[in-house]
């Protein structure tokens, strides 16, 4: 797909040409990624720093989000595997001197509260962090991966929850399907917001996918794309209230 088919509305901000966005209130659902979206960090990056290998995960992060690793699992278990022995205390450090939230965040999440949205997390991240970004934003629900820890260090593996083990681009998908079917919301009227390949399964089922700051290939499918700004600056690519 061309980004000739993207218009730019503003600087820094397109909207697909083929794509009639409704009003905020036509939605009743948005769902977020947690990394580099929500928050500022790849929280596995920075977690990485306490095993001395911040660029060697990085090296796996970065080439899962661009879509050149295909196998999420594999990507993520791979740079699990390199934080085995690393302290629960340096989670909390990174939590309380590195994370902050993202430009227009809690703005947005303002707004669509306001406007009767549900507004939930679907991460790739872990619930260490996500949990907590659900507490700060007062986010409907998060779902993300648990990390095993034993004797105050990670174990460098995941623990099973009533879903399943590994949140996925699949499992992404599959959890806003199920959320748009309990609240009676039809996907067109979801709204997804993310940056990385393993965001694009729940993008291509919403109503509206929005690539924040984003890698090439889901800038390309995404219907509005933030290259510049807050997160915020989706309610400028929407009509106003009629």
């Amino acid at each position: 797909m061309s980004a000739y088919s993207h218009t730019e509305i503003e600087p820094g901000l397109l909207v697909k040409n083929s794509v009639s966005a409704k009003a905020l209130g036509h939605y009743k659902l948005i769902a977020f990624d947690m990394d580099s979206t929500l928050i500022n960090i790849e929280c596995i990056d920075e977690i990485a720093d306490a095993a001395g290998k911040k660029a060697e995960v990085a090296a796996i992060t970065e080439a899962s989000m661009r879509g050149e690793i295909k196998d999420f699992r594999d990507s993520l278990l791979r740079r699990l595997g390199l934080l085995q022995g690393v302290p629960l205390t340096h989670l909390d450090t990174v939590f309380r001197e590195r994370l902050r939230l993202n430009p227009g965040a809690r703005t947005l999440v303002t707004a669509c509260k306001a406007h009767g949205l549900q507004a939930v997390l679907v991460s790739g991240g872990f619930t260490y962090f996500a949990d907590r970004i659900k507490d700060m934003l007062g986010l409907d629900m998060a779902r993300a991966n648990a990390l095993e820890v034993v004797d105050g260090h990670l174990t460098g593996q995941l623990l099973m929850q009533s879903w399943g083990d590994i949140c996925d681009g699949n499992t992404k998908r599959e959890t806003v399907l199920e959320l748009c079917q309990q609240i009676g919301c039809d996907p067109s009227q979801m709204i997804a917001v993310g940056d990385g390949a393993n965001d694009l399964p729940m993008m291509g089922v919403a109503g509206l996918s929005v690539a924040y700051h984003a890698k090439p290939a889901v800038r390309e499918q995404a219907d509005v794309v933030i290259n510049d700004g807050g997160l915020d600056r989706l309610l400028a690519a929407l009509p106003h209230e009629s």
